[in-house]
């Protein structure tokens, strides 16, 4: 038991002997640690105040290279404003000396001018003193002559001046005479080269038009899909589009029949779509048929836009380009309107160019000349009444307005214009192959006109003029009266709508006058 205690006294003391030990070493080492760290930072410290101090001074010199550089470049600054006063400086004693010398110039134009103007005052008492002594020598003069003749000088004067003025007026009416022969000798014959020249500049193609469409079907089974069961597809295509639908023996094609052109085409249009489709009934009907009416919408937009292009005017109002559009379906004794328009219009600007009128007027005023006959099945009143109005309600210039109201003669007219369009429309609508019109058929019913009005009692000559829209009758005044004329242009008109088949309309004129006439022998 003695033992154990005794080893294990031992064994605590050897324990707190090894504790004071390690301790003693761990604290020597800890001592020598922190030497060599407090020596470490001592040397960082200073590394790092011998940096700032070099960093420092790098940052003086860098401030003072700056410093040293703006003081050059405000130094040449200065220098070359110095140079720029100078130059300013010597320009402006130049400028100086100039005036100096302008002035002396002046002065001395303005001694010249002094010296000038006593010398002209002095020849001016000269000329008034001869000036009196002219007029005293002509006072006597006339007072002798009156001596000699026996007439006051009024009355000397008096008759020269008649005798002047009767030999001015002699001389005024030969030169006025033989200024009008040679203006009507010259006229006609430049007339025909301009137009002739315009003919040959503008070469429009004729277009002929019929009021029948043909639509060609891939096989003779589509004709009885076209028709339908009891005939329910064809009655809805005819309702849709307001045309007639002819199914005949012609192999492989059905017949579209209608006057209105536009609905027509649109009926070509849609039936073309439903036969490449194949779907056909009477909902798909009214489907396609709304759809190309709207692509004819755009279709007539694109023409008249065209047209104006082609004949290279511009600024119409978008409703009068739409209405030019609906022309290209539009047509007059077989011939396509639009065409005919497009070709007024440069026929009339050749001419006008030729002249020395604005062409652009002409151009304008040839194109929209028969405007009217887009909407004349539409509105009441003559294509040119229309055509007129509508010009002038989307801001067209006045004289394009009158150009279209005088074309046929129905008002007086304005300027040159009218009469240019005049002959445009006349060489448009009578060059051969224009209009589909016979020679034959064409002659007889001017001559059928002419019957007619022949055959009223009173008158005396009868004249079909203008391709047939005019007939003026002269009628005999002594058993005619005013009131008798316009009763006759009534008849005579009512006749010509019962017994004569046109286009358009016919204009009666009768014309009652009375002359008298005598004879100086």
């Amino acid at each position: 038991m003695v033992t154990y205690i005794v080893a294990t006294a031992l064994a605590l003391g050897a324990g707190l002997l090894g504790a004071w030990i390690g301790w003693f070493i761990s604290r020597r080492i800890g001592d020598n640690r922190l030497a060599r760290v407090e020596e470490l930072a001592k040397k960082m410290i200073q590394e790092a105040e011998k940096e700032a101090e070099i960093k420092k001074k790098e940052a003086i010199l860098e401030a003072k290279d700056e410093w040293y550089k703006a003081k050059l470049s405000f130094e040449r600054e200065i220098q070359n404003k110095k140079m720029d006063l100078q130059k300013i400086e010597k320009k402006l004693q130049e400028g100086q000396a100039n005036l100096d010398r302008k002035v002396d110039i002046l002065n001395k134009k303005d001694r010249d001018l002094q010296n000038l103007e006593r010398v002209l005052q002095a020849k001016d008492k000269g000329l008034k003193a001869r000036e009196a002594e002219l007029e005293r020598l002509i006072s006597e003069q006339n007072q002798t002559l009156e001596r000699i003749s026996g007439m006051s000088a009024e009355e000397a004067k008096k008759l020269l001046m008649e005798n002047l003025i009767s030999q001015a007026r002699q001389e005024a009416s030969q030169l006025i005479r033989e200024i009008r022969e040679e203006a009507e000798q010259n006229a006609e014959k430049e007339a025909k080269n301009i137009i002739i020249q315009a003919i040959q500049r503008c070469a429009a193609d004729h277009t002929v038009e019929s009021t029948v469409s043909v639509v060609n079907l891939p096989n003779e089974e589509m004709k009885g899909r076209i028709i339908g069961r009891e005939g329910r597809n064809i009655r809805s295509f005819e309702t849709n589009t307001g045309v007639d639908v002819i199914v005949d023996d012609t192999p492989e094609a059905v017949i579209l029949s209608g006057f209105d052109p536009i609905r027509r085409e649109v009926a070509r249009m849609a039936m073309e779509k439903l036969v490449q489709d194949g779907r056909i009934h009477p909902a798909r009907i009214e489907e396609v048929v709304s759809k190309t009416e709207k692509e004819m919408e755009q279709m007539i937009r694109d023409a008249g836009e065209q047209a104006c292009f082609e004949t290279g005017v511009h600024g119409f109002h978008p409703e009068l380009i739409k209405l030019l559009g609906r022309l290209q379906y539009r047509t007059s004794y077989g011939q396509n309107v639009l065409a005919h328009t497009k070709e007024v219009a440069m026929l009339s600007g050749l001419m006008a160019s030729e002249l020395g009128l604005d062409p652009v007027i002409a151009k304008k005023a040839g194109l929209l000349h028969d405007i009217g006959k887009a909407v004349d099945k539409e509105t009441e009143g003559t294509h040119i009444q229309i055509g007129a109005d509508l010009a002038a309600k989307y801001g067209e210039h006045p004289l394009v307005v009158n150009a279209i109201a005088a074309h046929h003669g129905d008002v007086p007219a304005q300027s040159p214009f009218p009469i240019l369009i005049q002959a445009a429309d006349a060489i448009s609508g009578s060059r051969p192959g224009a209009r589909r019109e016979s020679l034959e058929n064409y002659i007889k019913r001017l001559e059928k006109l002419e019957e007619i009005a022949d055959s009223f009692q009173g008158v005396s000559k009868a004249y079909a003029i203008q391709a047939g829209r005019e007939v003026r009758i002269i009628v005999e005044h002594e058993r005619v009266n005013d009131d008798g004329a316009r009763d006759l242009a009534n008849q005579i008109a009512k006749k010509i709508e019962t017994e004569v088949e046109y286009p358009g309309q016919i204009k009666v004129t009768v014309i009652r006058e009375t002359r008298a006439v005598e004879i100086a022998r």
